[in-house]
């Protein structure tokens, strides 16, 4: 079985990042080839700082590392080391709809929140389906909000292969029973993100314990005192839902627990089981982050095996469409 993945090095990380993509990774990396790609080329397509841009990329190969990926058994690379990604995306524009991308929620809700859109951010979901279906791709493990995205991928494969003949295989999104949406803490009914989220209504991976417990105390609830999941109360079942990522615990266990404690219980014994599943990771990602070079060694490995695995699909998209090759 092949395993394609990818995330933006923008930003600091969430919770919500380790719930719905990185926990996926280190459980799917033993079955079968894993790459997980740090998607560098996706992260211009909206307003962002040069001088950022390395540091964030090897902040975020720490990050992979730190919370569980080896790279003796993952290919962990960047996607601009890789131009295989780049050719195929604009390959691939040529069976995409403009109708199909104009859907697009996240092109929708970007866009809106931008004064410049860039025509990037408008093909974003052609290079995404160029990154996994150069590898032939069975299963994509990401969170929630990519559904769309993995389903554009699939139907953009099936028009490739009636039109030129039978090439990609069609992948399937999988993705997390606990924790495949977390909220934001200010506003539970929309998603933690990087990018949108306030300081207080998003749980950064390396925040330090302190900022843990104050943004998990302050974090938006009902007038009630009783802990439990409801559509009726969104603050509480969010932080269930993260009580639950962050100690394996099932959410009707939680439940159970807490039924008769108050809010104020609660929330600090969220705080406590958060912190306790963050410090490890922090640490170890402290540790890899002081050696740069070590992280672009490995960086480089990754990518000349990735490359060994996409060429031959390339190529074979050139050929299937029509293109003259230059003899090898």
């Amino acid at each position: 079985m092949r395993i394609f993945s990818g995330i933006q090095p923008t930003g600091g990380k969430t919770f919500g990042n380790l719930s719905g993509g990185f926990r996926q990774y280190v459980a799917t990396q033993d079955q079968g080839e894993a790459f997980f790609c740090i998607v560098d080329l996706h992260s211009i397509t909206i307003e962002y700082d040069p001088r950022e841009l390395r540091e964030s990329t090897l902040d975020l190969a720490a990050m992979l590392f730190a919370t569980g990926l080896d790279p003796h058994r993952s290919t962990v690379f960047v996607q601009s080391h890789n131009p295989d990604h780049a050719q195929a995306a604009w390959l691939l524009g040529a069976v995409t709809s403009f109708g199909e991308l104009r859907r697009m929620t996240q092109f929708k809700d970007k866009s809106e929140a931008h004064e410049f859109v860039s025509s990037g951010l408008f093909q974003y979901p052609v290079l995404m389906a160029a990154d996994i279906l150069l590898y032939q791709t069975d299963v994509v493990p990401v969170g929630e909000d990519q559904r769309q995205h993995v389903e554009l991928t699939r139907d953009v494969a099936e028009r490739f292969n009636a039109r030129f003949g039978t090439l990609f295989r069609l992948p399937r999104g999988q993705y997390p029973s606990a924790g495949a949406r977390i909220m934001d803490l200010t506003d539970p009914e929309r998603k933690m993100s990087t990018s949108t989220s306030s300081e207080m209504g998003k749980i950064l991976i390396l925040d330090p314990p302190e900022a843990i417990r104050r943004k998990v105390m302050a974090a938006v609830t009902d007038s009630g005192r009783e802990v439990r999941r409801s559509p009726e109360k969104p603050g509480i079942s969010n932080l269930i839902e993260i009580m639950a990522v962050a100690t394996g615990r099932s959410p009707e266990a939680i439940e159970g627990e807490y039924a008769d404690g108050g809010y104020g219980r609660f929330k600090a014994a969220v705080a406590e089981a958060v912190i306790a599943c963050l410090e490890p990771i922090a640490a170890r990602y402290r540790q890899l982050r002081s050696d740069p070079a070590e992280l672009e060694r490995l960086l480089a490995n990754g990518a000349a095996k990735a490359r060994l695995v996409s060429a031959p699909t390339l190529q074979a998209m050139y050929q299937a469409m029509g293109f003259a090759r230059l003899p090898d």
